[in-house]
């Protein structure tokens, strides 16, 4: 038999850790509200980046306006990062007195080391563009501020990332005549797809390969000689379509590349073309591709020619050398 001394020590050991539960019950609800409320904190400091990363993108790759004189443009951008609106590609098009210029860039690595890079070159095109007569000059002008920024860089004045040497940026400028004929410069970056329409079923997508393709820059100076490739004129409905490396080396799951010129083909149907849906067929196609993995971020760009003239030349007056700022 179990003595009357033993039941109630038992008791008392039991009545004690009631006591001592019933105390920590307070406790554990006060840590609960503190986890709580870090919780919505954190949740809250979230949506706020996401909100600074949205409005940098705005001001990095700007929205493309619905019209550029004779062309209709249309763009996006995937990020690898994840939860980055950002990455290291980059894009833009700019109606200016001498054609529409457009650049396509992809800066090497992604997130936010490279947001300082891409907003260098995207700056420097962007006031180059209208100033330069020729497009060899832009391509210079942005030769001239990526060293700047990478000196600053390695200089320690905007220490993003340490190995500055390694970096480099492929390039393709294009330009866009008032007849519809395009001049081009490469360097290291892929070429195109041309999209026609066809009497009947989907568009017909090809790559172009004008010219020669000259390294990225930021690896080595440019040569006294640039090859500028020109094409001929673009006719009416003719889709350009620029990407970044990461479209075509996408993979799916059992490592198949990504079908760009079919999926630009598919995204286009029949009928005439029209650019926002182009991209955003292609969007969707890479993310069902890869299961929404994106080892590279993914930039597009494409342009629609429709033979319509450039605005009045008092909008688009050619400037002295000096005299236009963008």
């Amino acid at each position: 038999m179990i003595g009357t001394s033993a039941v109630g020590g038992a008791f008392v050991r039991s009545a004690r850790s009631l006591r001592a539960a019933a105390r920590a019950i307070p406790c554990l609800r006060a840590l609960g509200c503190l986890t709580a409320g870090r919780r919505v904190r954190l949740v809250r400091e979230l949506e706020e980046l996401r909100a600074v990363a949205a409005a940098a993108q705005d001001v990095v790759l700007r929205p493309l306006p619905a019209r550029l004189a004779g062309i209709e443009p249309a763009g996006g951008h995937l990020s690898a990062s994840r939860g980055a609106a950002v990455g290291g590609d980059l894009y833009e098009a700019l109606a200016t007195p001498y054609g529409v210029r457009v650049i396509i860039g992809d800066v090497r690595g992604h997130g936010l080391p490279a947001i300082g890079t891409v907003a260098a070159v995207l700056g420097s095109f962007r006031e180059a563009a209208h100033e330069e007569p020729r497009l060899s000059e832009v391509l210079r002008r942005l030769d001239r501020a990526l060293e700047r920024h990478l000196r600053a860089r390695a200089d320690g004045e905007c220490p993003l990332e340490r190995h500055v040497e390694e970096e480099f940026v492929t390039v393709l400028l294009l330009e866009v005549g008032r007849d519809g004929e395009v001049t081009a410069l490469n360097c290291g970056h892929p070429w195109p797809y041309r999209l026609r329409e066809q009497p009947v079923g989907p568009a017909l997508a090809r790559q172009t390969a004008p010219g020669e393709v000259l390294p990225p820059l930021g690896l080595f100076p440019l040569p006294a000689e640039l090859p500028t490739a020109h094409w001929g004129s673009l006719e009416t409905g003719d889709t350009l379509v620029l990407h970044t490396d990461g479209a075509e080396d996408a993979r799916d799951a059992q490592g198949t590349f990504f079908p760009l010129r079919r999926a630009l083909s598919e995204a286009a149907g029949a009928g005439p073309l029209v650019p926002a849906a182009v991209v955003a067929g292609v969007r969707a196609a890479l993310l069902r591709h890869t299961g929404g993995r994106l080892a590279d971020d993914v930039a597009l760009l494409a342009l629609r020619y429709d033979h319509c003239p450039l605005s009045s030349p008092s909008a688009l007056t050619r400037p002295a050398a000096d005299a236009h700022r963008a």
